[in-house]
């Protein structure tokens, strides 16, 4: 395992960048954290952005106490490796639709009525997109 303070390499946003799925936690949540999955954006600037609706418990959670953390790892089949990611996280109000609409082309076939209406409904709905600024970034590669 090794840690580098508060960024990801290079090769850490090559692996986030593929279509898997995060495992978030909320410091503001029940003890233990319940984490849940959830689809990710790792930007070259090295935050990391998700998307929710504005009243969920996460968003919740985060206006009370701001700390977050996700950890993504390779699917069983592969060499195992993980990333995690724990800072301040912001809620903020611009750019989530564009965000799932990104996210669902990487994570679903939009080809498939049925994903193009999943999508069709979650734009219908306000959300959010919320912002993990990397306080730690911790790392394993087997």
């Amino acid at each position: 395992m090794s840690t580098d303070a508060s960024s990801l390499t290079t090769d850490d946003l090559e692996f986030l960048r593929r279509p898997l799925h995060g495992f978030l936690s909320m410091a503001g949540g029940p003890l233990p954290p319940q984490p849940r999955p959830v689809w990710f954006e790792a930007t070259a600037e090295g935050t990391i952005h998700l998307f929710t609706g504005p009243d969920t418990l996460k968003v919740r959670q985060l206006r009370r106490d701001p700390r977050a953390s996700i950890v993504v790892a390779s699917p069983v089949g592969e060499r195992e490796r993980w990333v995690s990611i724990a800072g301040r996280a912001t809620v903020e109000p611009d750019g989530a639709h564009e965000l799932s609409a990104r996210l669902a082309a990487r994570y679903w076939d939009l080809d498939d009525p049925a994903r193009a209406a999943d999508l069709a409904a979650i734009l219908a709905d306000d959300q959010v997109r919320l912002v993990i600024h990397p306080d730690t970034v911790r790392r394993y590669r087997y």
